[in-house]
């Protein structure tokens, strides 16, 4: 099983979900949330479980789909992968992921 890591931007993409949905909706912002880190708990032991981000070419970028949210990782290698960011589906991540 890779050992999966949270960037900081990751982190702070999902503090900023639970916020949104927390405003109308505690509890829901609970289960959204806790259901997007089971999903990432699930690329450590399947690391290719998310489809390839084609745009960026050089490095090995997929991307895994929770609900409304795309879930964006890098496999460094096959034991170690980071959570780049977590974006709602109506985004543009070609703007955070470079």
């Amino acid at each position: 099983m890779a050992e999966v890591v949270w960037t900081l931007e990751a982190a702070r993409c999902l503090e900023d979900i639970h916020d949104y949905i927390a405003a109308d909706n505690p509890s829901a912002a609970d289960r959204v949330v806790t259901g997007i880190y089971e999903k990432v708990q699930l690329i450590g032991a399947h690391p290719r479980l998310g489809q390839r981000y084609e745009p960026i070419a050089d490095r090995e970028v997929r991307q895994t789909i929770y609900g409304h949210y795309r879930i964006a990782y890098l496999i460094v290698d096959e034991q170690h992968i980071e959570v780049l960011g977590v974006f709602h589906g109506a985004m543009d991540i070609g703007r955070y992921l470079h």
